[in-house]
């Protein structure tokens, strides 16, 4: 049985329960907390109820990690990010005068600054995102922590595969400061797969990608969309892998976590840079 507190995500893990158990000990649990848990990710569950237990919360997900960090890959953008004149973007204060990503005078202030690429930072903690939007009912706590690697460039600049993989979906995911028209391809590994995501995309998309289809590494997959088909964003790409897709199978994936089960996020969706291989100093860390 799942007590009912303000975060029912670490009653759950109090439990120490095998994943198994889960739709058990919730029928079990009171009318409340089985209300507040009918729209939460039951597979995001089962990954908390196997951190609790010491256990890898994504099985395959450390077997994935070390086959990204020294696999064969393609830049997704040309000129390559690494030899170009780019800065970091960091959103907690340290860039004085630096409108938000979702301002449209970021636009103008980007453009004085002379770079080819700006680069947004994964792990950061991003106050745009303590909304109501990205809440959910099991806590109070709001998804702040930025999953995906953000990189910054005009609207209609080329995105390119990185790898091998399948077309797993082409969505346009229309909320407001949502991810605007949405790549996810597949990648297979052994008996598993993972992702990688590709949001705020241009409108060309679905001319260029459909489920199914297969691509290879250096294919131009998108463009880089301005606000009015990215979802309100100064025109950027948001780069997220995911070692399992869990049970999003709308074409939809969590781009930010809370910082408290950021052990667990972390193991979903690794660091980005384990395709995009830029060096740390671009980041300015």
């Amino acid at each position: 049985m799942i007590t009912e507190t303000d975060n029912l995500y670490a009653s759950l893990m109090a439990t120490k329960a095998a994943p198994d158990d889960l739709e058990q000990m919730i029928s079990a649990s009171a009318p409340e907390v089985q209300a507040r848990l009918a729209r939460i990710d039951r597979s995001f569950l089962r990954a908390l109820l196997r951190h609790s237990r010491g256990d890898a919360a994504i099985p395959h997900a450390g077997a994935i990690i070390r086959h990204l960090a020294t696999a064969p890959v393609a830049p997704v953008f040309l000129p390559e990010i690494a030899h170009s004149r780019t800065m970091a973007l960091p959103v907690t204060g340290e860039i004085a005068g630096m409108p938000a990503f979702s301002n449209r005078a970021f636009d103008r202030w980007f453009h004085d600054q002379r770079v080819d690429y700006g680069l947004g930072l994964y792990g950061e903690k991003r106050r745009v995102y303590e909304t109501d939007q990205f809440a959910d009912s099991a806590s109070t706590e709001r998804r702040t922590i930025h999953m995906g690697i953000d990189v910054f460039a005009p609207a209609g600049t080329a995105v390119h595969a990185p790898i091998a993989g399948i077309v797993q979906s082409v969505i346009y995911n229309a909320d407001p400061l949502d991810y605007g028209h949405t790549l996810i391809l597949r990648h297979p590994f052994g008996e598993h797969s993972f992702f990688t995501l590709y949001g705020h995309l241009g409108a060309s998309l679905p001319g260029l990608c459909q489920p199914g289809q297969t691509v290879a590494p250096g294919q131009i997959i998108a463009h880089l969309g301005d606000w009015h088909e990215n979802g309100g964003w100064a025109p950027h790409l948001h780069f997220q892998i995911m070692t399992d897709l869990l049970d999003q199978t709308d074409g939809n994936f969590f781009g930010v976590g809370q910082e408290s089960l950021w052990p667990v996020w972390q193991q979903i969706c690794p660091d980005p840079n384990l395709i995009l291989r830029l060096p740390p100093a671009l980041f300015g860390r």
